[in-house]
């Protein structure tokens, strides 16, 4: 499979928020986003750009689900919010019923997925988040070549 890395630097939550919400736009059912990074990091907030971008609306507080380990919030697509920081071991997915939301009925955001590497489809988008300074983060984005140029279409390189 052809894959592409972009790399862009965030200035700021808002702008992290943004790059979430632009892709979101383009975002499908069958979308995987796997995301990691340090606590603080950003994934969260990119998460509730995309959230935004999904067509969930305002009403909706987009967090983390640390202890829930999956938030499900109803949009254009379905999304599956989900954070497996707490997890030791990739077995403990089959007890969430994990498959079910790997299956394309919906675009899931996983946080921490460096932990589960072996249970993300081939197909996923890994966005990995990295400190600069206090505000400013690195974001690079990778997966399968086509998608992630459609998905970051409306992105300037500039961001």
């Amino acid at each position: 499979m052809n894959r592409a890395e972009i790399e862009l630097v965030s200035e700021n939550p808002g702008q992290t928020f943004e790059i979430g919400l632009s892709i979101g736009k383009r975002a499908a059912d069958g979308d995987v986003f796997a995301l990691s990074g340090e606590l603080g990091s950003g994934k969260t907030c990119f998460t509730g750009g995309l959230a935004r971008g999904l067509g969930i609306g305002e009403d909706y507080a987009i967090t983390s689900p640390t202890f829930t380990l999956i938030n499900e919030y109803s949009g254009r697509c379905r999304l599956y919010h989900c954070d497996v920081y707490r997890l030791s071991a990739a077995e403990e997915l089959a007890d969430l019923g994990f498959d079910e939301y790997l299956s394309g009925k919906g675009v899931a955001a996983i946080e921490w997925a460096e932990k589960i590497p072996e249970a993300l489809p081939p197909d996923a988008v890994f966005v990995s988040f990295a400190y600069v300074d206090e505000n400013r983060r690195k974001i690079r984005i990778s997966g399968p070549a086509q998608r992630v140029r459609d998905l970051l279409r409306d992105i300037s390189r500039e961001v």
